[in-house]
């Protein structure tokens, strides 16, 4: 049997630098990978089912949007000693209207928000008190990302009902504005990454979606430690190795977590697409994924080359 310490499935043209990284670290700690993607799954995965390839740590950077890795999803669940952010873990995040009560449950700030039954089982509504929310307000799929669906500035149930029928089997969050208050020169919006017990805030542009990394001396000056915490607590109810969260602090003191978490986070290159990951934070969530690997995989003889 063929056995790499790492297997990593991913199908993103974009993501080929984060890959290229996380395999020098790998190599650097004397560990091996393979890599499983579109052009050569129907390959690998008989190989994997009949025991002749195998890996004892496994990342799925793929199904979300192919769903002819789901198979190798449930094999990695049974025949890996440790698959990163678990597939049974990361799916609990992928409806807002589940992550909203948990959120709250554990006493993190987030926006007061109405939620919505799907339009398909319930068309008309009871009349609902929008001025709760202010003048106006975000409309929300519950699943999703990226923007898709969301309509922002909202004022009236109108805009309501048609979004709704945008996406009919689907719940809806209707959430208040949050005004983040200036710290220097910027809105207090962040960014904040984590990784294996390692938080990266970052402060985040929501117009130009440009990063730049929260220095030492900001975290102090604008006592920003909270950020870390909220990453932390997020990690623990969610049992995730990797995710991004979007915070904002209000003018009350709050740190508000206005994008609950994406576990499939956006790792290109600052120095490749301006709107990407600092490049060394890459390099450093690289770092991290290569030392969790180790723990479960302890380091063999290089086995990469053959199939990837």
């Amino acid at each position: 049997m063929c056995m790499f310490d790492l297997g990593i499935a991913w199908n993103w043209e974009y993501d080929a630098e984060f890959v290229r990284l996380l395999r020098t670290a790998c190599r650097i700690q004397g560990l091996s990978v393979v890599e499983i993607t579109p052009s050569n799954l129907d390959e690998m995965f008989p190989l994997l089912v009949d025991g002749r390839v195998s890996m004892k740590v496994f990342l799925d950077r793929a199904s979300d949007t192919d769903s002819r890795f789901l198979p190798l999803v449930r094999w990695a669940h049974t025949h890996t000693a440790y698959p990163l952010n678990p597939y049974e873990h990361a799916c609990r995040t992928w409806d807002k209207t589940t992550m909203h009560p948990t959120l709250m449950s554990a006493g993190l700030a987030t926006p007061l928000t109405i939620i919505l039954p799907p339009y398909q089982e319930e068309p008309s509504l009871p009349p609902l008190d929008l001025s709760l929310l202010g003048a106006s307000f975000t409309i929300k799929p519950a699943h999703g990302g990226g923007g898709e669906g969301v309509v922002t500035e909202a004022t009236s149930v109108d805009q309501v009902m048609a979004a709704r029928q945008e996406y009919p089997t689907d719940k809806y969050l209707l959430q208040a504005h949050i005004v983040p208050i200036a710290l220097g020169s910027r809105p207090a919006w962040f960014r904040v990454l984590y990784c294996a017990g390692k938080v990266y805030p970052c402060w985040w542009d929501t117009r130009t979606h440009v990063y730049h990394r929260v220095t030492l001396g900001e975290e102090c000056r604008y006592h920003l430690s909270p950020l870390h915490e909220i990453a932390g607590s997020i990690a623990l109810l969610f049992c995730l190795d990797l995710f991004s969260t979007e915070v904002a602090l209000t003018a009350e003191g709050l740190f508000v977590i206005v994008d609950y978490v994406n576990d499939q986070i956006d790792l290109r290159l600052q120095s490749v697409a301006f709107d990407g990951v600092p490049d060394e934070i890459v390099w450093s969530i690289a770092e991290r994924l290569a030392t969790l690997v180790a723990v479960y995989a302890p380091p063999v003889a290089a086995l990469e080359g053959r199939y990837h």
